[in-house]
């Protein structure tokens, strides 16, 4: 049985372990020392006494939780149950936890991003920044608003695309249901049996309504036809991938989780199209949904996909943008399909 913590070895043998889980692996040296600091937040973070009303969401939930993109992804998205994190502002708002009115919602939304940033500062970064001390990693970590920081000193100089810090973005306006716990592991470790690295245990966004999420955020972007794209494409990326594993249907089929995710947004995040009009997230749920981008947009988010290819972020056999692209098609045509009982019952 593995004795040894991989943090604890000397730099140049740490250096040494991870060369050798690259050329048995297919994720570049460095991408695999980012990956075990975001392994070890995420265990210092689930470990805190805050931890059981935390849920870990987004891309990197899908690729540590449930292996379902193939794709290195390197921020942590945490939601803190708003029923836990404000208690006193969701009182009588229903299983949702949804405010009644936009009013209401801009008044939630500024005392969540005060109380937000107040326990970041003041509650997360002492307890954080201790965990990972006391487990041998050695970080500078740093609060900006609702985000956190924790920077290392990498052992690798190609960095490129990557930056050697985990970003973890909180938020607290959702309830993050539905939810599992689910083990998570660093990349590296299933090279190096005779090392210990770390894991951790957090609750986790279903993929189902990552899902919605993820489709919801592109359908925006492509209704208006933006002309930036770094670090978007991965949202397409990450469709074909749920597809793949069997999410996507299983999504399209729930219409009851489509339109909470649908209602969720159209209150807290309200988007505007190209030409001014309000964006209707429920329509978009519920047949309109746009996934294939245009104009000089695709352009821009090709672009972002040649560099996320060439900073080696990708697993295996890498599709076209061209491709990938005809699968958000086809997940857009399903998706907008009109619903049939017998065939598509939740």
């Amino acid at each position: 049985m593995a004795e040894t913590r991989f943090q604890f070895l000397p730099a140049e043998d740490r250096r040494d372990a991870l060369r050798v889980a690259q050329e048995k692996g297919t994720y570049r040296a460095f991408l695999l020392e980012k990956d075990v600091w975001v392994v070890a937040t995420l265990r210092a973070l689930f470990d805190a006494p805050f931890g059981r009303d935390l849920v870990f969401k987004g891309g990197t939930s899908l690729s540590k939780a449930y292996g379902v993109i193939q794709r290195f992804s390197e921020d942590v998205d945490i939601t803190y149950d708003i029923r836990a994190f404000a208690p006193d502002l969701v009182a009588g708002s229903g299983e949702e936890a949804l405010p009644p009115t936009r009013s209401q919602e801009q008044r939630w939304t500024r005392a969540i991003r005060g109380r937000l940033a107040e326990w970041v500062e003041k509650e997360t970064r002492p307890i954080i920044e201790r965990s990972l001390a006391e487990g041998g990693f050695s970080a500078r970590v740093r609060a900006e608003a609702e985000e956190l920081y924790v920077s290392y000193d990498p052992l690798f100089e190609d960095y490129a695309f990557i930056r050697p810090e985990v970003k973890v973005e909180f938020g607290a306006r959702s309830t993050g249901e539905p939810r599992a716990v689910r083990r998570v592991w660093c990349d590296a470790a299933g090279f190096l049996p005779e090392l210990l690295f770390p894991d951790a245990c957090p609750s986790v966004m279903l993929a189902e309504r990552t899902f919605w999420e993820k489709a919801t955020a592109v359908h925006v972007y492509c209704r208006q036809e933006r002309r930036r794209g770094a670090r978007l494409s991965r949202h397409w990326h990450d469709l074909a991938r749920l597809d793949d594993a069997g999410v996507a249907d299983r999504a399209c089929a729930d219409r009851t989780l489509a339109l909470s995710v649908a209602r969720h947004k159209a209150m807290f995040f309200p988007e505007k199209d190209a030409a001014g009009a309000r964006i209707d997230y429920e329509a978009a749920s519920s047949g309109g949904l746009q996934l294939v981008p245009t104009g000089s947009t695709f352009d821009v988010l090709a672009d972002d996909y040649g560099r996320m290819v060439a900073d080696g972020m990708l697993l295996g056999t890498v599709e076209s943008f061209e491709r990938l692209i005809e699968r958000c098609a086809g997940i857009e045509a399903r998706a907008n399909r009109p619903e049939d009982d017998s065939e598509r019952a939740p």
